[in-house]
């Protein structure tokens, strides 16, 4: 078993930035695959970015290519998604998940989940 937190959301202006963090505890860190997802208003939730167990791989979806990072610290069991010029459609609940597939795309990959911090962008 692994607990997820997820922190960092807010409310932001078009084109700033945020860094979201998870913090994970149980098992050992180091051996999931790690995810961050998202769910928009009325809207099924969608891959975010996931990131290789060593850290050194790395996949985003295309709406974020090159504005989003995801990076990993397994020395303090965390991942963070660093969100830049930062959009309106990229309002929703964005979730950490853990023991994933590192291609997958779909959220059914996960088995462990945090609770989703909100992040709003206003134009």
């Amino acid at each position: 078993q692994v607990q997820l937190v997820e922190s960092g959301g807010g409310l932001v202006q078009a084109g700033d930035s945020l860094r979201l963090s998870c913090a994970a505890s149980g098992r050992t860190f180091s051996y999931y695959v790690m995810g961050w997802f998202r769910r928009a208003p009325g809207k099924e939730r969608e891959f975010v970015a996931s990131i290789s167990r060593s850290g050194g791989t790395t996949y985003y979806a295309d709406s974020v290519e090159g504005r989003f990072t995801i990076s990993r610290d397994n020395a303090k069991n965390t991942v963070y998604l660093q969100m830049n010029s930062l959009k309106p459609e990229d309002t929703a609940v964005y979730y950490c998940a853990a023991d994933g597939s590192l291609l997958a795309r779909v959220h059914t990959a996960y088995n462990y989940w945090g609770q989703g911090t909100q992040v709003t962008v206003s134009s």
